[in-house]
């Protein structure tokens, strides 16, 4: 069981494939809109169980529990070979515009 007051990760389905615009990726037609969001626990309540929780901005936000103390994690996606190629023509270009 999670205590009240742990630090949770939600999700919520904002929209069902069905009710999603036709206008949009193919490959996304069949897939909900979700949203995740981080909060604390209003109640206790075990993984997959239907929460609520409150946001650091004081929102109260419904959705599914799928996880206690979540890390924090980032990323900028994998290496591109095309951003390597716009840096160094931006750099380029910004070099020549100060020795001009």
């Amino acid at each position: 069981m999670i205590k009240k007051g742990t630090y949770v990760y939600i999700k919520k389905i904002v929209l069902k494939s069905s009710e999603r615009s036709s206008h949009i990726p193919f490959d996304t037609l069949d897939k909900d809109f979700v949203m995740k969001v981080k909060g604390y626990l209003m109640n206790d309540a075990f993984i997959g169980d239907n929460v609520d929780i409150l946001t650091e901005t004081k929102r109260r936000v419904s959705g599914i529990l799928i996880e206690a103390n979540p890390t924090y994690t980032h990323s900028f996606g994998d290496y591109l070979d095309e951003v390597k190629t716009m840096k160094d023509i931006i750099l380029t270009e910004m070099e020549d515009t100060l020795h001009d």
